[in-house]
């Protein structure tokens, strides 16, 4: 919802000109509030009030505006002034922005940008977006090994204001190749020693990743390290960047977003859903939704092929929803449990025999217990009927599908992500809605295979 507090009065200084108040009202609060003030404005009076703060300051703002926002401000405005915002913002705020706006208007931008930030940017972009590369900032604290605590505090008091964060403060030698890391900490308890190397002070074993590595790995370190910056290095171990805490967690929201819209049967949105066009929503739904149709037509030719067994034993049919949710439900859980797993560190795909195995226990075990409920069940709805009575094992078929279906689908649904995860797929892919597709044709053919075998 849009706040309209200062909207009135933001539109008649605009309109009379009134550089002294707006610039007032864009020193006088802090950066977030002015953000969300601002967000009733279009997007050329919003780069106009921009212009009444300082370089600094407008950073601040611009980067509290939405998304949208700031590429229809990178695509509609003086190109000048916007490779000026630009240059000042973090690396890796610079790279993920232009990587959405439009490529003729990057091809503008880039000559306007001093020297350094152009090579930068394009560096940058040359990483896959799913690397470390993509993630990290160039905008980090390095001292080199041979100076003394004194001579450090002095070079990082220069550098300070220009960097990501100055917690970590990364040690390399004269050719960048990263030998050590020192917290500001250690750095200001040292003053008592003040001609102490920082190379005797520094901690050499080391949590770090290549900027090739996966965007995966780079979560997962930092989550299981709580680290606030993990260093990024080239093959030949030069320091090349950081990763920060808080892109890692922008990294942790988007993948849980995509994975939570595959594991539902939709292709991942690239936008919010209310701002996602009707016919882009239809596509990315209907694609999945068409995939599950057709597994979903394999379970009903699958059901018609045991069509005269079904009219033979009539009092099957009304357990076959009972057989297929449950196997659905019993994959479904297995999926989930392994997807989420795997997205943890926590499992890989050559662990498969150990998952194999425990959930052919746990299969087993729940279908045994679905197992009492459904024979209890199957013989209360069955007992007056002549078809069944007439059959010696009719009380054993329910039960006997159970166990089998439940366990197929808890091995099934295990298998099928780590299946993906080694073909180099997200396992995400192989959601719920497809893994119950599996499961259902796989409770069809066990349930019908299990009458015929008992019910002579």
């Amino acid at each position: 919802m849009v706040n309209t507090l200062f909207l009135p009065e933001l539109r008649e200084m605009l309109a009379e000109r009134n550089a002294h108040d707006l610039q007032e009202f864009v020193t006088a609060l802090n950066p977030a509030r002015l953000a969300e003030y601002m967000e009733g404005l279009d997007a050329s009076e919003a780069w106009e009030v921009l212009q009444h703060a300082e370089l600094k300051l407008r950073e601040d703002i611009f980067l509290y505006f939405t998304h949208e926002r700031q590429i229809e401000i990178i695509e509609t405005q003086d190109r000048a002034g916007v490779a000026e915002l630009l240059a000042d913002l973090p690396a890796d705020d610079r790279v993920d922005l232009l990587h959405d706006v439009q490529e003729e208007v990057v091809e503008e931008l880039l000559p306007l940008l001093p020297a350094d930030e152009r090579r930068e940017l394009l560096r940058l972009r040359a990483y896959a977006p799913d690397s470390a590369g993509a993630m990290m900032t160039t905008e980090m604290a390095m001292i080199e090994e041979d100076l003394s605590v004194r001579d450090a505090l002095v070079a990082l008091s220069r550098e300070a204001e220009h960097v990501e964060t100055i917690y970590y403060i990364y040690v390399v030698d004269h050719d960048l190749h990263l030998r050590g890391v020192v917290s500001a900490r250690q750095l200001v308890s040292s003053l008592g020693k003040p001609d102490l190397k920082v190379g005797d002070l520094m901690e050499t074993d080391l949590i770090l990743v290549n900027a090739t590595d996966n965007s995966d790995e780079v979560t997962r370190l930092v989550e299981r390290y709580d680290l606030q910056a993990i260093p990024v290095v080239d093959n030949q171990r030069r320091l090349v960047g950081i990763i920060t805490h808080d892109d890692v967690l922008d990294a942790v929201r988007q993948e849980a977003t995509d994975d939570a819209q595959q594991m539902a049967g939709i292709a991942p949105l690239e936008d919010d859903y209310l701002k996602t066009g009707l016919v882009t929503l239809a596509w990315k739904r209907g694609i999945w939704l068409t995939i599950l149709f057709v597994a979903a037509s394999v379970t009903a030719t699958t059901l018609d092929n045991y069509e005269s067994k079904l009219q033979k034993w009539a009092w099957l049919m009304m357990f076959v929803p009972m057989i297929m949710s449950s196997g659905g439900n019993s994959g479904n859980q297995s999926a989930t449990l392994i997807i989420t797993a795997m997205t943890a560190g926590g499992l890989s795909v050559k662990d498969w025999r150990k998952v194999v195995v425990r959930e052919l226990c746990v299969g087993l075990m729940l279908g045994t217990i679905l197992a009492t409920f459904g024979g209890i069940l199957s013989t209360v709805l069955t007992i007056s009927d002549p078809g069944a009575r007439e059959q010696f094992y009719w009380p054993f078929v329910i039960p006997v599908t159970l166990v089998l279906v439940v366990t197929s689908g808890a091995v099934a649904g295990s298998l099928l992500p780590l299946m993906f995860k080694r073909l180099g797929l997200d396992p995400a892919l192989m959601s719920n809605p497809f893994v119950a597709g599996i499961s259902d044709i796989l409770g069809i053919v066990i349930y019908m295979t299990v009458s015929m075998l008992l019910l002579r």
